[in-house]
């Protein structure tokens, strides 16, 4: 059933303390009860920018440029439904002002047909291409995968064959508060298998990729020199910002697009 407006327009207004509420499942039992309802059986994938490189492969070989925005492609192409919200609600309930408020999250399968009609609109396959390339355009980094809290939040259901596929920012992105999480439901989002980000010698330390480039804070200055954690997405923003192209990311392999379309289709019944 489809949520009213004035549902989602609560949800835009309590926004601001999502961090907040993000703790509170680090509370055993919250957790659990939480993880049940809004998180059961999921699975989001952050994908990196598009701007990366093979290891060991010849740079002047094209089929050695992996383009991680092929596994949305991919989906888009599949499913028979495609809905584009006309709105981030994250970046319209932190008021975001350095990207675009009006690049919504791209919505895939039979679910889309419960939304509300006030949200956004049914759009065709290559309208639903466009936007994902405007997205990426603007410098959003894509998150795809299943989110029963979208399927529970848009009254979309069954969760289970609806695809969510996020234009993240680094400033207002929901998934920001993954540190913040009981780590059973943290674990929930991942980065695309086979990414490795690393920081070279170059390195000055001067802390450009700290300060507000990453959105799950997993970069670090240890020793005068940035440090990736364990918490790191994937996503390559720290490898945009670097002024010295001392943080390189770089994919095993043209098999790990293979790898993360067969998890996620484990995990989303597309239709």
């Amino acid at each position: 059933m489809s949520r009213p407006i004035w549902f989602v327009n609560f949800l835009i207004w309590i926004y601001p303390i999502r961090r907040v509420l993000a703790k509170m499942t680090r509370i055993s039992l919250v957790g659990e009860i939480v993880d049940h309802i809004f998180f059961r059986g999921d699975e989001m994938v952050f994908l990196p920018l598009n701007q990366t490189i093979q290891v060991n492969a010849p740079l002047d070989l094209p089929e050695s440029v992996i383009i991680p925005s092929r596994i949305v492609e991919h989906y888009i192409n599949q499913a028979n439904h495609h809905w584009i919200m006309d709105f981030c609600i994250c970046r319209e309930g932190n008021d975001c002002q350095d990207f675009p408020q009006k690049l919504g999250c791209i919505f895939l399968g039979e679910p889309v047909l419960q939304i509300n009609s006030k949200l956004g609109r049914l759009v065709s396959k290559e309208q639903a291409l466009d936007h994902a390339r405007r997205c990426r355009d603007a410098g959003l980094v894509h998150s795809i995968g299943r989110n029963r809290l979208d399927s529970i939040w848009l009254g979309a259901t069954p969760a289970k064959e609806l695809m969510t596929i996020c234009n993240c920012c680094p400033c207002c992105c929901l998934w920001g508060v993954v540190p913040d999480l009981n780590p059973k439901i943290g674990r929930k989002f991942v980065s695309m298998p086979g990414v490795l980000v690393e920081v070279t010698e170059d390195c000055t330390g001067c802390k450009v990729c700290v300060d507000g480039t990453c959105f799950v804070d997993a970069i670090i200055i240890k020793n005068g020199r940035a440090e990736i954690t364990a918490e790191c997405l994937g996503c390559g923003r720290c490898v945009e910002v670097c002024p010295e192209d001392a943080i390189v990311l770089s994919i095993e392999g043209e098999k790990n697009i293979q790898e993360t379309i067969n998890r996620l289709s484990k995990v989303v019944d597309l239709k």
